[in-house]
């Protein structure tokens, strides 16, 4: 037990996510068969789990840092990537993890409470892995059908967490230093600790499973407090902690100790006194009994002794009086502690039911607030205010940039791969779309600015051209309309000679006012004459008439008589 540890501060790393691949089909006869890069697995998560085998934190002291696996990249053919094995970390149940605070390089103490791991099987995840990045199959769709970029994968979370043990006990033991407090544990369980005639022998808390009849619960050793230990005197500050769960609290006091200015009754108020002052610091989880709540038991050790046998008769009706159950038992001879273990099984068992019905009712009070679902309708890109903030920044020198943070701008540049042009204006077009650009303008920002993306070592400074925001591949020496099109597929596409509907629709009304047209150049011929009753041979002179005799002209009658001469 002299390894005990009950803090320490731990390095997590989850798995970087795999990048995705760029891959083109080849078949026979089809050297450009579309896209088929797939995606990278997702890295792995370190999670904690509460284990009822651990009963230390130890091995994070040698190996304070922690990684899990990464995911590996995609392949051709639409292969996805491995996913990282998540890296699984037993800890003792009622282990308690917080974020780490403190300057780098410093000893770091606790901050935020992240997890309270109080049952066997509770899970935290302390550092999630990356996901993955997409292939180019992903990445394709009906206006894009060939993207030559994949998106890379994301790191993994890192961070600092700080691990503190507070023991899962029904019964704790408290007392001055030598109060026969480990002779308890070890006479009323199988525990076996160190046990001395010199005051701190105990230097970490001692936990001991007591078996009485049916009754069973786990009784711990609290190391000695004196006068001051809500301050930090002595070792009670760093201990008192395991006494935050704990169901009844039982004082141990010695009846044959030859301490000046030392009485039963006067040790029972100081040591409640230090244990008022520190519930005052307590942040109780869920469903736990308030400190001055819990029951008190009086336990009059060491009654072997004569000397103590009659200072235990003499101080036990002043306890009794503060309606407090007394005990007169002896380690030693092992005189009481049967009917001390019954009556603290008893006991045990009323108080985990009460523990139990205020968790029922604290969950019952918690109030669970969902988002309203809107079917059928999509938040307009510029609308998603909340998705991203730009900021205005300068320095001492005057120097001028523009810091964009969100959520998905900063996820977006760590996906990207800024040797491809393609994939740097796909994030063009993203930042666009989600309204940076936009943002950038209204606040002032001109091409040629330099604009930041996320901070600290992940941030990206670039300088600001609203130009990028096109097309990047020109094939056909004109920009496309649209990233990640080959004119090598659209030209074999059945689809690409389709026409669209905007185009039928052109091709109808000119169809149209070209026969209304026609109808109007008919009706003006027939008012002015030009038409007539096919019935009469109004042109004598026409011999494909059907009624034409084919009589000779003027002209006709001239060349006949020219010819005769």
């Amino acid at each position: 037990m002299a390894d005990f540890v009950d803090r320490v501060t731990v390095h997590v790393k989850g798995g970087d996510g795999g990048n995705g691949s760029a891959g083109i089909r080849r078949e026979k006869y089809k050297p450009l068969a579309g896209p088929n890069g797939g995606n990278g697995g997702d890295g792995g998560s370190v999670i904690f789990v509460a284990d009822e085998n651990a009963n230390s934190l130890l091995d994070y002291r040698f190996i304070p840092h922690r990684t899990a696996d990464s995911g590996t990249m995609g392949l051709g053919d639409t292969k996805d990537g491995s996913k990282g094995k998540d890296l699984i970390l037993p800890v003792p149940v009622g282990t308690m993890i917080f974020t780490a605070k403190g300057a780098k390089g410093q000893t770091k103490r606790p901050g935020e409470l992240l997890a309270d791991l109080r049952h066997v099987g509770d899970r935290f995840v302390a550092a999630a892995g990356g996901a993955g990045g997409l292939g180019n199959a992903a990445l394709a769709n009906r206006t894009r059908r060939a993207p030559g970029f994949a998106l890379l994968g994301e790191p993994g979370e890192e961070r600092d967490v700080v691990l503190e043990l507070k023991s899962i006990a029904d019964v704790a033991l408290v007392g001055f230093p030598s109060a026969g407090k480990s002779s308890l544990v070890a006479a009323m369980s199988a525990a076996k600790p160190k046990i001395a005639d010199y005051p701190f022998t105990t230097l970490v808390p001692n936990l001991g499973v007591v078996m009485a009849g049916d009754y069973r619960y786990t009784i711990a050793d609290v190391p000695g407090l004196i006068p001051g230990a809500s301050e930090g005197k002595g070792l009670g500050l760093e201990f008192l902690r395991h006494i935050e769960r704990t169901e009844i609290i039982v004082h141990v006091i010695d009846c044959a100790t030859l301490e000046p200015d030392r009485d039963p009754v006067s040790d029972y108020h100081a040591l409640e006194h230090e244990l008022a002052q520190y519930a005052d610091k307590l942040e109780l989880p869920v469903g736990a009994i308030p400190i001055p709540d819990r029951p008190r038991i009086i336990v009059l050790n060491k009654v072997d002794v004569p000397e103590a046998k009659e200072l235990a008769d003499f101080v036990r009706p002043e306890f009794e009086k503060m309606g407090l159950r007394v005990f007169e038992v002896s380690t030693a001879s092992h005189a009481g502690l049967k009917e001390l273990g019954y009556a603290l099984g008893d006991l045990v068992t009323q108080m985990r039911k009460e523990v139990a019905r205020r968790e029922q009712e604290q969950e019952d009070e918690r109030v669970v607030i969902k988002p309203l679902e809107r079917k059928g309708r999509r938040r307009p890109a510029a609308a998603a205010e909340a998705d991203f903030k730009v900021e205005r920044e300068t320095n001492r020198n005057g120097d001028v940039w523009y810091t964009v943070t969100g959520t998905k701008p900063e996820r977006w540049v760590v996906q990207t791969n800024f040797d491809n042009d393609e994939a740097v204006g796909y994030l063009a077009d993203r930042l666009a779309k989600l309204g940076v650009e936009d943002e950038l303008r209204r606040q002032g920002a001109h091409a040629g600015d330099e604009v930041r993306i996320g901070r600290g070592d992940r941030a990206v400074a670039f300088d600001w051209d609203p130009t990028i925001a096109a097309g990047a591949e020109m094939l056909d020496g004109s920009q496309l309309g649209s990233r990640g099109k080959d004119l090598r597929l659209e030209a074999n596409d059945p689809r690409a000679q389709r026409r669209t509907n905007a185009e039928r629709r052109r091709e109808y009304h000119e169809m149209m006012d070209a026969r209304a047209a026609v109808r109007e150049a008919m009706m003006a011929e027939r008012k002015a004459g030009h038409w007539a009753d096919p019935s009469v041979d109004d042109d004598r002179h026409d011999r494909e008439s059907l009624f034409g005799r084919g009589e000779a002209g003027d002209d006709q009658e001239q060349d006949s008589e020219e010819a005769g001469e």
